[in-house]
């Protein structure tokens, strides 16, 4: 720690301000509440006498406020700053902080409480916590499931490093949110001045040559691998290093439905669809990266495959339930990993390898046609719009543009990545952790990548989750237009398929009584947008559709987001 000549009158709103710096956030994505006067008071000053400091959004929802960090972490992959109120905040963000937590974007999240409830010496802070704001154990109790670390700062001298130990914890594998309380009597404390030191980004591990090299005599002996994936892409040089290691030892690659990102180009030869199920019994080499066992039920396990798993951190201590069946491990940086694997492509069986490029090469073919017929099927003789109409309309139109798809539908969601087909790093992600998070996803997402567009897929039953009122406050205030495109089937379609599955003859079947499904009550769903001034439009028939999605994205291009409501036919 180093002595600063800071002004008369810091404290630990100064300190706060001061440690996010040197941990380089970007950002503070603040949802306001009374304890952050003394941080609102650093930025002024610091404003005014042009000292240096995170970019400070004021955002009207905890959701948008953690929502839009966690977009931002997906793409620029360091800690950000968010500041929430007190316990409530917290509570009412808690869902979107878990989501980052799965997502595996790092983030210091903080709120506040009163200490000593107007009985210290110093500034009162106020009634309201000590009648109802504050909850028994502190807030770093209640956040303590849904993030990796949680904790209290407990003097104003030593907030500034456990700032940077919560953005080093939060930085380091698995990334996620880190949660620290800040009593609002510290923030007022006078502060001397003492900084914590910059951080630096994490150093990596790397499996040994002497753990690599039986893997690669594992995949030379294999006559029929496949690898697996969720998010390989998610790290950084994942995306490239798992298109050389596949090539270099010609393996197809299945993304499962429960790919959370890009990993792969969805375009590639060797991408083989999302269904594990014809290699459970076919492969004899199964190479899961980065990824989460995708074999379901658990006890489903692959009959003759040797399982190896490639994962920084593959036993993830925030996934409850687990079985991987791993025969070897390789842990430490997968990209490293990945390269490492493909250097050691030498001495290949050919009749081998050409066995199984002759059967990859039948598969994608057979799955390109599939999805041609599929997009046929869609565009002829339709009475309405079919959600393939709209995935695979957005995949022409966003073509040589650049974008990134961020996605909140449920029953169109394997639609969107087998149509819409994205074939780049950073070019798609899922929002995760439960529904009404995606605007605000997308928005943070168009935060670190300004030049590119951005299209939010969204289900009509996620979009009445979002807190669409304060996302396009947001979008507005600073200036970030987004492509909503609202896949609106009117109905909680996966809630009924539940209830239709569990009672095929039940009594909603016979009457066709089917509760907690119906949306059509719902408005329209554009007009939200309408009073902030953005483009909006509600589309009904399949010759409209194009000429609406197009007038959309040039008004996107031009500055202002647009909202699509596509009424599709299931």
């Amino acid at each position: 720690m180093t002595d600063t000549n800071n002004p008369p009158g810091a404290d630990g709103g100064d300190a706060l301000v001061s440690a996010f710096n040197a941990v380089g956030a970007d950002y503070l994505f603040c949802s306001s509440g009374s304890e952050w006067a003394p941080v609102w008071e650093s930025l002024a000053r610091r404003h005014r006498d042009g000292l240096p400091c995170p970019r400070y959004l004021d955002l009207t929802h905890e959701t948008v406020a953690v929502g839009m960090a966690t977009g931002y972490g997906l793409v620029e992959r360091r800690p950000q700053g968010v500041l929430l109120h007190a316990a409530p905040g917290l509570l009412q963000g808690s869902m979107a902080v878990h989501g980052a937590l799965l997502a595996g974007v790092p983030m210091v999240v903080s709120s506040s409480e009163s200490t000593t409830y107007g009985d210290g010496p110093g500034q009162d802070p106020g009634g309201q916590w000590y009648r109802n704001l504050s909850v028994v154990g502190g807030p770093h109790g209640v956040a303590q499931p849904f993030t990796k670390w949680s904790n209290e700062a407990a003097s104003v001298h030593t907030l500034p490093t456990m700032i940077t130990r919560s953005a080093e914890l939060a930085w380091r594998a698995p990334a996620g949110p880190a949660y620290l309380n800040i009593p609002l009597e510290i923030l007022l404390e006078e502060w001397d001045g003492r900084e914590a030191k910059p951080i630096v980004p994490p150093g990596s591990t790397h499996s040994s040559p002497e753990e690599v090299d039986p893997v690669a005599q594992l995949i030379r002996e294999a006559r029929n691998p496949v690898i697996v994936t969720e998010t390989s892409g998610r790290e950084a040089g994942g995306f490239e290093a798992l298109v050389a290691f596949a090539e270099a030892w010609h393996i197809p690659v299945v993304e499962p439905d429960s790919a959370v990102c890009g990993n792969f180009p969805r375009t590639h030869p060797l991408h083989a669809g999302s269904d594990i199920g014809p290699w459970m019994d076919e492969a004899d080499l199964i190479l899961l990266v980065n990824c989460r066992a995708p074999f379901y039920p658990p006890s489903r396990r692959p009959s003759k495959a040797q399982i190896v798993v490639i994962d920084e951190v593959p036993q993830r201590p925030h996934v409850v339930y687990q079985v991987l069946y791993a025969d070897r491990y390789l842990e430490g940086n997968v990209a490293n990993t990945l390269r490492q694997l493909a250097k050691r492509a030498k001495d290949l069986d050919e009749r081998a390898v050409a066995m199984r490029r002759t059967a990859q090469e039948e598969r994608h073919t057979a799955e390109q046609a599939a999805i041609a017929a599929a997009e046929a099927k869609a565009s002829v003789g339709a009475e309405g719009i079919d959600p393939v109409l709209v995935a695979a309309t957005l995949r022409t139109l966003l073509e040589g543009r650049d974008g990134i798809v961020v996605d909140e539908t449920i029953t169109h969601s394997r639609i969107v990545k087998r149509h819409v087909r994205t074939d780049a790093p950073d070019s798609y992600f899922y929002v995760q952790g439960g529904l009404g998070q995606g605007i605000a996803v997308a928005l943070g997402v168009k935060l670190a990548a300004r030049e590119r567009p951005v299209v939010l897929t969204i289900g009509d039953g996620a979009f009445a989750y979002n807190p669409v009122i304060p996302s396009y406050d947001a979008s507005k205030a600073y200036e970030l237009p987004l492509l909503v495109v609202v896949f609106n089937n009117r109905v909680y379609k996966s809630m009924n398929l539940n209830h239709r599955r569990f009672y095929p003859e039940g009594a909603a079947a016979e009457t066709g009584e089917w509760l907690g499904t119906d949306l059509h009550r719902l408005p329209r769903l554009a007009a939200f947008a309408e009073p902030f001034g953005m483009h909006t439009e509600t589309v009904d028939a399949p010759d409209a559709l194009a000429p609406a999605l197009e007038r959309a994205l040039k008004a996107v291009s031009e500055g202002t987001t647009a909202v699509v409501d596509v009424l599709v036919t299931r």
